[in-house]
């Protein structure tokens, strides 16, 4: 049924990334205004989902990810933002797919126990709070939708497709839910096609700086195979990722810091000038002789001496 074209990555190469991304875009996968296909699968919970389930009472945000990808990492807390906003009017859901860069750490997954572990670690260190679908090791539900490493459907309450992004940009997505509930309530209607039904746009370049956070996840091997395959380009990214995690991960704690090291930094300069003009306000006015006198007699009473200019 799915070919005999091995699913999981047992190492990443960058002619995969190309035929995933480029070449083959959303080849398989339903267009906007086809059926969404069926599927049923267990939650990191443990729970059971089916699809068809949701036809008829509520629209679905379907999006596919994995902890290795640096695509996925980059998107997830603006889904998170999403799925808070649109709770209670969309479903979210998230399905765990094959390693996009697989390690020593989490390699391609051999028994579902593993991809469930790495599941729980994608959603544990990204605070995933929408369901998790852990699919099968072969990738049955992610082959139904292209295969590629993180997009995302828009399902209407139909059970069609009413918009595809090939990589997730949570902004447009945003802007494609609050269109599609405008016009159902407009409309009256379940099925709309919004946006223009879909979004090829390559990922943001600030997907680069998630590179090395998604990467150290897969492990050194991960990192290794990334530099190699993509060469200086790649090392960059995992290099300057690195070096900017601190604000990505954290980043209100980094810039509350930010700011209390520029309020330290603003009052010592500000004391520094202050101590500065205190010590060279004898000399500020070579003519004005008066300040010497005063200064002289706070010194001491001893003498009323008066400087008498030249």
């Amino acid at each position: 049924m799915f070919g005999f074209t091995p699913y999981n990555y047992e190492t990443f190469r960058r002619n995969l990334l190309i035929k995933d991304m480029v070449m083959t875009k959303f080849l398989g996968a339903p267009k906007p205004g086809d059926k969404a296909p069926d599927f049923e699968g267990r939650t990191v919970d443990g729970d059971r989902i089916r699809l068809s389930d949701y036809q008829g009472e509520s629209n679905v945000v379907l999006t596919f990810g994995s902890a290795t990808c640096p695509f996925t990492a980059a998107s997830l807390r603006g889904l998170n933002d999403l799925y808070e906003e649109f709770d209670d009017e969309v479903e979210f859901l998230f399905v765990y797919v094959r390693e996009a860069h697989p390690g020593e750490e989490l390699g391609p997954h051999k028994e579902m126990r593993d991809k469930v572990r790495a599941a729980e670690l994608l959603r544990e260190e990204e605070e995933v709070e929408m369901p998790m679908i852990v699919d099968d090791l072969n990738g049955r539900i992610h082959r139904k939708y292209g295969k590629a490493p993180n997009p995302t459907y828009l399902i209407d309450r139909s059970g069609r497709i009413a918009f595809r992004m090939l990589n997730t940009h949570a902004t447009v997505l945003g802007e494609a839910i609050e269109e599609l509930l405008e016009r159902q309530e407009e409309r009256g209607a379940d099925h709309v096609i919004v946006h223009g039904g879909e979004y090829n746009g390559i990922p943001k370049a600030s997907a680069l700086l998630h590179t090395h956070r998604a990467l150290k996840r897969g492990g050194n091997k991960s990192i290794d195979d990334f530099k190699q395959e993509m060469g200086w380009p790649g090392r960059l990214a995992v290099h300057g990722s690195h070096a900017v995690e601190p604000v990505i991960e954290h980043p209100l704690t980094i810039l509350s810091m930010a700011g209390a090291v520029a309020g330290v930094v603003a009052l010592g300069i500000w004391g520094g000038m202050a101590l500065r003009k205190r010590r060279l306000q004898p000399f500020r006015d070579p003519y004005d002789y008066g300040q010497f006198k005063s200064r002289r007699r706070d010194r001491n009473d001893q003498s009323d001496y008066e400087a008498v200019g030249i």
